[in-house]
């Protein structure tokens, strides 16, 4: 019987025996549940309108921004723009209020915060 591991294509594959590393383990690996609603946050923000709105509502002064202030600088119709709001609400990224015929949004705190902390490695 033969002990040659080498291939055909001249690889010499030694047989399997242990990983070369430890798994990571704990508390600081991210969970199915919350890889699910990070998911969720960086798909509504997978829209590079979606990331002007919340760049334009952010920036804005007073925290907040009238929805008639978004189609011009966006470039978009207003049921576009109504569109890429609601899915970014729908997110918890943004907070709408409404007052008369005007809906204001702002950026829900800490949400994007949120974000980034999940991007960072837990030491």
């Amino acid at each position: 019987m033969s002990t040659d591991t080498s291939t055909e294509s001249g690889l010499n594959l030694q047989p399997f025996e242990s990983p070369c590393c430890v798994p990571a383990e704990g508390k600081d690996i991210l969970q199915a549940e919350e890889a699910e609603l990070l998911a969720s946050h960086f798909k509504a923000l997978s829209d590079p309108n979606r990331l002007r709105i919340l760049s334009i509502v952010s920036a804005n002064k007073d925290s907040e921004t009238c929805v008639c202030d978004l189609p011009e600088p966006l470039g978009l119709k207003q049921p576009t723009v109504s569109h890429h709001l609601k899915i970014l609400v729908e997110a918890g990224l943004l907070h709408r209020e409404k007052r008369g015929v005007w809906a204001y949004f702002s950026v829900v705190p800490g949400a994007l915060e949120s974000l980034s902390a999940a991007l960072v490695a837990k030491k």
